[in-house]
Formats: C-alpha cells, sequence, structure tokens
C-alpha cells in the first residue's frame, strides 16, 4: 500500500508529486497521457514566475518531472477508471482502478485538471497554440496591437475581451444569442470600451488557416448569412469541465463537478485531497495549481502521520 497516490501528472500532480517526495512519502503518479498536462497545447507560458521572457511549456513540464522524478517518486501511465474507499476492517485506505491494474493508498491527491471546452468546428483542435487559445491571461501578450476574437457572451468571456484590449488592437466578442450573460456591470465596462466590437445572434462555424489562426467564418443565426472576420487570434470561452467522473459520487463536488475543498485542499473525504483545475475556484493558473498542489502534499503528510 502507498502512502499516497496522485492521480494527474499536470502542474499540479508534478508539484504535489514533487512535495509528497521530499517528505519521503511512497508515492505513486498516475497520468493517462503525457506529463504536463494542459499547458503543452500551447507552445510558451509567460506569466511563470522565475522566467522572464516565458519559457517553453514543453520545458517547463520537463524541469518539473525531472525534479519530482528526483525525489524518487514513482510515475505510471494509466487513465484512473474507479476511485473506491476501502472499510477499515479491510485495512482502510483507497483503491484505484485503471484499465490495468488496482493500487492502494493511505492517501489519494487528486490532481486530475479539466478541459476546456470546445466548439467541435474545423480548424479549432489544429490551431490550438497556434492563435486558438482558451486563457487570455496566459496568452495575451502574444497577441500585442493584433485583431483577436473572443467566443462567449458569460462573465468569464466579457472580463477576458476587456483584459485583451490592454494588448490587442481590436477584440470581437462573438456570441450566439442576442443579449449577452455577463452581469451588467462586466457589460457596461465593455461596450465602453472603443477597442471591443460585437458580433451576437451569431455563431462560428470554422477556424481558417494553415500554419496560424487568419480568420473565423462566422454565421448568423437569425438571417442565416455568413461571412469572415480577419483576426489573428480566437481565444474560446465557454466553460470548462472538470475531469473528475472516476470519483462517482464519493465526494462533495459543485454541480459541474469540480471536488470542493477547504483552504488546506481537504475534500470531503479524510485522506483525500484535491488540487488544480480539478479543484473548485475562480482562477485556473498554473501558479494556483502548483501552490495548491504543495498544500495538498503538505496537508497528506500531516493526515498519514496523525493517522499511524
Amino acid at each position: 500500500m502507498h502512502d499516497v497516490i496522485i492521480i494527474g501528472g499536470g502542474p499540479a500532480g508534478l508539484t504535489a508529486g514533487l512535495y509528497a517526495g521530499r517528505y519521503r512519502l511512497d508515492t505513486l503518479l498516475l497520468e493517462k497521457a503525457a506529463l504536463g498536462g494542459q499547458i503543452i497545447m500551447s507552445s510558451l507560458i509567460d506569466n511563470y514566475p522565475g522566467f522572464p521572457g516565458g519559457i517553453s511549456t514543453s520545458e517547463l513540464a520537463g524541469k518539473m518531472e525531472k525534479q519530482a522524478r528526483d525525489t524518487g517518486i514513482q510515475v505510471q501511465n494509466g487513465e484512473v477508471l474507479g476511485f473506491e474507499p476501502q472499510p477499515a476492517g479491510t485495512g482502510g485506505g483507497f483503491k484505484i482502478k485503471t484499465a490495468e491494474n488496482e493500487y492502494s493508498a493511505r492517501s489519494v491527491i487528486i490532481a486530475s485538471g479539466a478541459r476546456w471546452k470546445l466548439l467541435g468546428i474545423p480548424g479549432e483542435e489544429k490551431l490550438v497554440g497556434r492563435g486558438v487559445s482558451f486563457c487570455a491571461t496566459c496568452d495575451a501578450p502574444f497577441f500585442r496591437n493584433k485583431e483577436v476574437v473572443v467566443v462567449g457572451g458569460g462573465d468569464k468571456a466579457v472580463e477576458e475581451a476587456v483584459f485583451l484590449t490592454s494588448y490587442a488592437s481590436r477584440v470581437t466578442i462573438i456570441h450566439r444569442r442576442k443579449d449577452l450573460r455577463a452581469t451588467a456591470i462586466i457589460q457596461e465596462k465593455a461596450r465602453a470600451n472603443p477597442r471591443i466590437n460585437f458580433i451576437l445572434d451569431s455563431v462560428v462555424d470554422e477556424v481558417t488557416g494553415e500554419s496560424k489562426v487568419e480568420s473565423v467564418k462566422v454565421r448568423n443565426l437569425i438571417t442565416g448569412q455568413s461571412g469572415n472576420v480577419p483576426c489573428q487570434g480566437v481565444f474560446i470561452f465557454i466553460g470548462i469541465s472538470p475531469l473528475t467522473g472516476f470519483i462517482k459520487n464519493s465526494l462533495e463536488t459543485d454541480e459541474a463537478g469540480f471536488i470542493i475543498t477547504d483552504n488546506k485542499m481537504k475534500s470531503s473525504l479524510d485522506g483525500v485531497f484535491a488540487c488544480g483545475d480539478c479543484r473548485q475556484k475562480t482562477l485556473y493558473q498554473v501558479v494556483t495549481a502548483c501552490g495548491e498542489a504543495a498544500q495538498a502534499a503538505f496537508s497528506a503528510h500531516n493526515y498519514l502521520l496523525q493517522s499511524k
């Protein structure tokens, strides 16, 4: 039985592994794909402390992986399909199931992340990291004096559109309804900004460009007319989905499935902690994920000491 199993190998999972390894906990990290998580969908991260001018996401992920592995933790590939608390009479702890194996641990840190919701249109996935983005805070500096499109009409979309005007020469908000869903005060700020344009009652049907974004194809839902909007960036803010389906109601989550924790990253179940984008919060950034992960590992360590 491991001391702790970490589910997820993005920045949160790797940081949790680093701290758990330094506590000399018997640690297993499970990642279903490549280590690094969602950040590797972009080529560069420009706002991670300590790297003026930015650092490539692959390099940052590689450094995080090496630092975590150097502490002696185990890392294995495997998509977690099941998570089961075990009765105290059978030794307690938790059973983690993948397609190939079953693992046991005295504690669990869930760092499984989230997936940005996609529009599901041609050109979108092909151009992720080459003009298509899901994070203005991360990528806005790359679009200085360029024209960009924001897809969505909620608070997040409109707030990020306003933020983008600090860099982009023009921001066009495209929303499928006549009225934006953002709160009134956020809408007022956007409508007062001369760099923001609105295309309402419309959807994006395609992102065009070979090696980078060149335009989007937009269709009006009322008239059916289509046209191209030239741009160099497309920011999609239609929500994110946490990758927490495997917990199957074992933990308290919000309506969207994000795990609810306290400020020590403790979930509703003793011995289980959560950090990163799978956790209910307001700011989804690499630096916040890493901070939460350090706290989660610290809390797991304390839990194990107290449960001996």
